[in-house]
This record gives structure tokens, C-alpha cells and sequence, in this order.
């Protein structure tokens, strides 16, 4: 996945950033004009990204608020939200652990946290909980202050956000490998299942991954590289960041694996029980239960949810500044001098579109943002992005733009891959993930098929911009069919090698 489409696209698109010095939405003139939809589409995939993303992040928050405590509250079913199925085995033995058992963590989680006991479902989700409300606004302070004056801000913040999570994870690594039973998750861990590798939803899932940890079709990168000095060696960047990014998750895995081991240890199951919860239910039920049940559950629950935090902040800051860059390199008569305003105006926005991942019933929301917000869709713009690149900008004039900046053209490798092998495996990835679409579900809740419809008309409602424009951009052009498809498909200019200063650009400090 990483060697064939997420390392090639994201060399290719610090490459565009940094020759041309624009975000997603004006960088389309000068590449070619008719694919222009695919920075807007950016755009929306992002602003629904931050509709339920800054919400994980705030029920983060809150755990990092609870666990200034001496006794964590997901350890214990003696609160008033436990239930007569909560079942602890906390300082405990011969408990027994049945399919209807509840873990103190996981109501905290369902009951305490997102209150799943008021809500129907979709068709009725409640109210707003006030607690999550202020968490939520706390983080959006944050990133206003974050992002408001630009790299200058940013950049420094996120020497911290950056840095502070690799100091945690080897606090986490070096306490999980002490844990009895953390050796039965490593094992579990680095033992392949061949007969899943046969699964389509294994390959979609593990591109999905790839592409939200690289970032490619976001607009970050080339919001980011469009700061880089022209001749920054933008090659070797893509690579050492790609290594890193496969390294750190490498080592994520077994900080989360030791810890599952140990869990599975604990209830006396196996591993792959303990192992089948992902995405938040991992994070904030099983993480949690295990750090309960450790020496220092305190300050290990406190480091832990303060790199969640940290984490998903810097997250954030990429993909909302991929919007506010894109925006204002395509508005700058309008917004140059005054980007903290569109800055609060945005983080406003973003605000009031996350209210309804608030409510009693806000996790089925954030469910269906995060399976077709920017699923199947951010895929399909990368594939087009590397096809308007390649085969219509020109996999010639890409690499001389390249060896403009660098001093050597891309290798036969990366051209190849850009040209046909990148694009055929989206393509596959899309059509195989759209012909497989299990059930989606969320604990016991079966998403009803009226919602399902809503999912595929706001993953259609970005991908959608992208022909529109192109029959707005056709309707436009005066000439001929054909004399409106040859201007459509040629760069409107080429910058060249042009100072930062000349469009809008200073170094990042």
C-alpha cells in the first residue's frame, strides 16, 4: 500500500506544493484548469473530517479531565451509571466473564460519555450534552489561537504536538512490556493471518490507513510544502517522513498490542477477543480498562489521553490549514489581510457543524462522517489528482518541474507509478470497496437503510464539485467544443521559479 500508492502521491504532491507555491483550489490553473473541482472537493472532505474528528478529540479531553483522580472512574461499577451487567475483575479472581458482561470501562465509555441509554438511534439523538460541549469548545480555542496567524503560529505549536506523543509512546512501550501476558500480544501482533490478506475490506482498511496517516488528497501537503524554499530538497522529505510514519506505527502497534495481551490475560480469553474492538472503542474502552488496572493507573491514564490530544490536534491544525490556505491563495484580494477573521469564521463553522456529534446519539454520527465523509471519496481524489498530473499536466513536464527544484529528474520507478501503477490501484480499491459494503454498525445499533442513503450522498456531495466545475469551466470558456477543452486542459501559466514574496509566500520558521 505504501510502496505503490502512498509514498509515490505523497512525493507528488509536496513536488506541486513546492513548485507552485499555491493551496489546493488555485493550484489546479496552473497545472490543468478543468480538474480545479478537486481542490474544492478537498475542501468539504475536510470540513466533514472536522465536523467529527474534533469531537473524538474532545471526548479525549474529557478523559483527560477525569483522570485527575486517585481512583480512575472506569475501574469501578459503583457509580450511578453502572448497570447490573458491569462486571470488574480489578484486584479480583475467579471472575466470571459471560457474553452479557460489561466492563466498568466500557460504560463509562457508552453511559457516562456518550449516554448511548438516552438515544434511540438516529431517528432520535437527544439533546446536547453540556460536558462534551464545553470540551469541544475548549478544543476549537485551541486550534483558533493555533492557526490564526498563519506558520508563524502553527509551526511552533506543533514542535510540541509533534514531539510530546514519540515521548509518550516509549513511556507506554517500556510499562507495556512489563505487563504480564504483553508477550502473547506481541506474538499476536507480528503473526500474519494469510487467509485475511484474501478480504477485500482488509486492503480498503489498510489503505485508508495509509492515506490518513500520509495525507495525500487532504490538501496538507501541498498546503504545507507550498512554504518550503524552491530548491528544498522536497524528495528527500517525502522520504524520511514516509519512514518515520511506518516506524511510528510499527511501534504504535506494540505499545496497543502489550497492552491487549495483557488484557487477554487478565480475563483469561484470547487475544483476538479482546483484539476485535478498533477505532475509538479500542481507545477509550480497552486502552483504558488496562491502564485502571495498572500500578499508577493515574498518571499512565493522564499521559496516555494527553497524547491522544496532542495527537489529534496536530491532525487538525494539517487538514484546516489545508482549507485556509487553499481558500485564501484562491480569494487574496478579498482575504490577504484578513485571515484571523476567515480563520474564526471557519473554526466557527466547523464549530456548529460538529453540535449534532454532541447529542445523546452523537456517536452514530460521528460513525457515519467518519465511514463516508472522506472514505471511498478521498480516494477518488487522488486517483483523479494522479491522473491530471500524469496524463494531462504531463509526466514530462512534472518531472522537468521536479528537476527545476531538486537538480535530477524522478526515477523510472516513481514516473511509473504516477503514469499507471498508483491509479489502477485506487481504482481497484474504490471499485472493490463500493462492491463490498458490509452492514455498518455501531456496538448493537444497525444503521437504518435511510441513513446509509444520506452516507453516499455526503461522500457524493464533495466528489460531486469536481464535475460540476468541469461543466461550469466548458459553459464558461468562449470558442468551440474543441477550442474550450484545448484552453480547459492547458495550464493558464507557468510560474516558474518565482520568489515566495511574489505570491504571498514567506519560509515557515
Amino acid at each position: 500500500m505504501a510502496i505503490f500508492g502512498g509514498v509515490p502521491l505523497f512525493y507528488m504532491e509536496l513536488a506541486l506544493g513546492q513548485f507552485h507555491r499555491v493551496g489546493a483550489i488555485p493550484i489546479w490553473k496552473n497545472i490543468c484548469p478543468i480538474f480545479k473541482g478537486i481542490g474544492f472537493a478537498i475542501c468539504i472532505i475536510n470540513l466533514y473530517v472536522a465536523f467529527y474528528y474534533n469531537t473524538i478529540i474532545a471526548w479525549a479531553l474529557y478523559y483527560f479531565y477525569s483522570s485527575f483522580t486517585a481512583t480512575l472512574p472506569w475501574t469501578s461499577c459503583a457509580n450511578p451509571w453502572n448497570t447490573p451487567n458491569c462486571t470488574s475483575y480489578l484486584g479480583r479472581s475467579n471472575v466470571t466473564w459471560t457474553k452479557d458482561s460489561r466492563s466498568p470501562a466500557e460504560e463509562f465509555y457508552m453511559r457516562r460519555v456518550l449516554v448511548l441509554q438516552n438515544s434511540q438511534g438516529l431517528d432520535e439523538v437527544g439533546g446536547v450534552r453540556w460536558h462534551l460541549l464545553l470540551c469541544l469548545f475548549l478544543i476549537f480555542a485551541i486550534v483558533y489561537f493555533s492557526l490564526w496567524k498563519g506558520v508563524k503560529t502553527s509551526g511552533k505549536v506543533v514542535w510540541v504536538t509533534a514531539t510530546l506523543p514519540y515521548i509518550v509512546l516509549f513511556v507506554l512501550l517500556i510499562r507495556g512490556t512489563t505487563l504480564p501476558g504483553a508477550w502473547r500480544g506481541i506474538v499476536f501482533y507480528l503473526r500474519p493471518d494469510w487467509e485475511k490478506l484474501t478480504s477485500t475490506a482488509v486492503w480498503v482498511d489498510a489503505a485508508a490507513q495509509i492515506f490518513f496517516s500520509l495525507g495525500p488528497g487532504f490538501g496538507v501537503l501541498l498546503a504545507l510544502a507550498s512554504y518550503n524554499p524552491f530548491h528544498n530538497n522536497c524528495y528527500r522529505d517525502a522520504m524520511v517522513t514516509s519512514v518515520i510514519n511506518c516506524l511510528t506505527s510499527f511501534l504504535s502497534g506494540f505499545v496497543i498490542f502489550t497492552v491487549l495481551g495483557y488484557m487477554a490475560e487478565m480475563r483469561g480469553v484470547e487475544v483476538e477477543d479482546v483484539a476485535k474492538d478498533k477505532g475509538p472503542s479500542l481507545l477509550f474502552i480497552t486502552y483504558p480498562e488496562a491502564i485502571g488496572n495498572m500500578v499508577g493507573s493515574t498518571f499512565f491514564a493522564i499521559l496516555f489521553f494527553l497524547m491522544m490530544i496532542t495527537l489529534g490536534l496536530d491532525s487538525t491544525f494539517g487538514g484546516l490549514e489545508a482549507v485556509i490556505t487553499a481558500i485564501m491563495d484562491e480569494y487574496p484580494h478579498l482575504l490577504a489581510k484578513r485571515r484571523e477573521r476567515f480563520v474564526l469564521g471557519l473554526i466557527t463553522v466547523c464549530f456548529l457543524g460538529s453540535l449534532a456529534t454532541l447529542t445523546n446519539g452523537g456517536s452514530y454520527i460521528v460513525k457515519l462522517l467518519e465511514e463516508f465523509g472522506a472514505g471511498c471519496s478521498i480516494l477518488a481524489v487522488v486517483l483523479l489528482e494522479a491522473i491530471a498530473v500524469s496524463w494531462f499536466y504531463g509526466i514530462q513536464q512534472f518531472c522537468s518541474d521536479v528537476k527545476a527544484m531538486l537538480g535530477f529528474t524522478p526515477g523510472i520507478y516513481w514516473q511509473v507509478c504516477w503514469v499507471a501503477i498508483s491509479p489502477v490501484f485506487l481504482a481497484f480499491i474504490i471499485v472493490s470497496s463500493l462492491l463490498d459494503q458490509p452492514p455498518l454498525t455501531l456496538f448493537d445499533y444497525q444503521y437504518p437503510a435511510w441513513s446509509i442513503s444520506v452516507g453516499y450522498l455526503i461522500g457524493a456531495s464533495s466528489f460531486l464539485c469536481i464535475p460540476v466545475y468541469m461543466a461550469y469551466k466548458l459553459v464558461w470558456t468562449p470558442g468551440s467544443l474543441k477550442q474550450r477543452l484545448a484552453v480547459c486542459l492547458q495550464p493558464e501559466k507557468t510560474k516558474g521559479e518565482l520568489p515566495l514574496e511574489s505570491v504571498g509566500r514567506a519560509p515557515a520558521p
